[in-house]
């Protein structure tokens, strides 16, 4: 939990407690105030430091009183939105800090702290899917921004192929790249296919254990694999399942049996504080003689973790056995070899433009009812019951908000503004309509054509 200090190390003063203390005493109960996370708990504490350090240098109390906040505010959206270029934050940025400090007053106001929270809010009225309204209070010290759909950024199929032949150190063509200098082929195209497959935030497959990943089915199938998620790598320490399919988790247990093994093969790999692995199962594992369960262990347990044989247990490895989380830079440099030598249009790519990449070819395929038919077909040849049932009567949003782990179908459903539904209606129209022939343009007994 962060904490934060004046410069004399105090807390207290002749008035009471200093504003410090306040906000420490805020953040500490933000865990049951519905921020679990670490990096939230972080964020949350730079934005205030932020807003305190501004308001000190005016001479403000960071629990002043409101006419003396509002000016503040005022004086801080100047500094924050059109001050020195080192000072300013973006749009997005301003609304989440404005979120913050809002969130800190609203928990200061009702602990009587201060009088009031400083902020306006308007209202405004939301339609939800289902038909039913909802009002909400927007604060009027946030900034209009685009639709959420504008700002979601996706690779087409031909720019995916692109991605994945350049991480095998291929050609667009899929022969073998002369020009490519790099290493680990092998894992970065299995492992940068398998988040393709499965939706993952980078966070939830870099940290997936070897042990968490879904054995191979016996035999291939067109319904994908299910794929659990330990609550301590997801957002918001909620958990979920999502999936990924068959061809992309073949792959990953091409890559782990035979270059990952090479790796981590008497690796000499000792982290501090290491969690040493015995007798290690699909479900957990004794850790230093004391059994854990995987779905318990948080991030930083998980980079400690030592095979049984040695190196580390999460899924990507680098070649000395260690841990390898930084695919933010894998994509990176190849998506820059691709700008420079085949496509100069080809965009730059980070994780989580991999997750929306899934979000729209996922969509796409419900829609088109691919899954829904594979279910069909594996239901009637004595496959997964309970997986045929789900894609067979769920609707398609309701399917890819629980892969992606939505709270709310509201943020899903942003996601059908960038799909081409018209074009993909009129393909299956297309090709449900039966062609039309000589032979069967012709009435059985010889009369007109029909």
């Amino acid at each position: 939990m962060p904490v934060l200090i004046d410069d004399d190390l105090q807390l207290d003063d002749e008035h009471g407690p200093r504003p410090v203390a306040v906000i420490n005493q805020w953040l500490r109960d933000l865990p049951i105030n519905g921020a679990h996370s670490p990096r939230t708990w972080e964020a949350y504490a730079l934005a205030v430091k932020s807003w305190a350090e501004f308001l000190a240098s005016h001479k403000v109390s960071l629990l002043a009183s409101r006419k003396d906040l509002r000016d503040g505010i005022s004086l801080y959206a100047q500094h924050r939105l059109s001050g020195d270029l080192g000072d300013r934050l973006s749009s997005s940025s301003w609304n989440m800090a404005v979120k913050i400090i809002a969130g800190f007053y609203r928990w200061a106001a009702a602990e009587k702290y201060i009088d009031a929270e400083p902020f306006s809010y308007a209202s405004q009225t939301l339609w939800r899917p289902d038909g039913s309204k909802v009002e909400i209070q927007r604060n009027l010290a946030t900034l209009r921004t685009a639709n959420a759909h504008t700002g979601r950024k996706y690779l087409e199929q031909p720019f995916v192929d692109l991605l994945m032949n350049a991480l095998a150190g291929n050609s667009p063509d899929g022969s073998s790249d002369p020009r490519f200098r790099g290493n680990e082929t092998g894992r970065n195209e299995a492992l940068i296919g398998f988040a393709l497959s499965s939706g993952l935030r980078a966070q939830e497959f870099a940290y997936l254990t070897i042990y968490e990943v879904p054995p191979l089915p016996g035999r291939s199938s067109s319904i994908p694999v299910t794929l659990p998620l330990a609550p301590p790598t997801t957002k918001g320490r909620k958990g979920r399942s999502s999936w990924v399919d068959f061809d992309a988790l073949s792959a990953v247990h091409t890559y782990m049996d035979m270059e990952r093994a090479t790796a981590v093969q008497s690796s000499s790999w000792d982290p501090e504080n290491a969690l040493r692995i015995e007798e290690p199962t699909h479900d957990g594992a004794k850790l230093n003689g004391g059994y854990r369960r995987w779905r318990h262990l948080t991030v930083q347990e998980r980079r400690r973790l030592v095979c049984p044989g040695g190196g580390s247990a999460l899924i990507g490895v680098q070649r000395d056995g260690s841990p390898f989380t930084d695919w933010a830079t894998v994509l990176r440099r190849t998506s820059a070899r691709i700008r420079e030598f085949h496509e100069p249009r080809f965009p730059h790519v980070h994780p989580h433009m991999l997750r929306h990449t899934f979000a729209m070819l996922t969509l796409e395929r419900l829609v088109r009812g691919y899954y829904q038919q594979a279910a069909r077909l594996l239901a009637d040849t004595g496959g997964d019951d309970a997986m045929s049932l789900y894609l067979t009567k769920a609707d398609p949003l309701l399917v890819l908000r629980d892969l992606l782990g939505h709270s709310s179908v509201e943020t899903t459903q942003a996601y059908l503004h960038l799909l081409d539904t018209q074009r993909i209606f009129q393909e299956a129209s297309d090709s449900a309509r039966p062609s039309t022939t000589t032979a069967d343009a012709i009435s059985c007994d010889g009369g007109d054509v029909l």
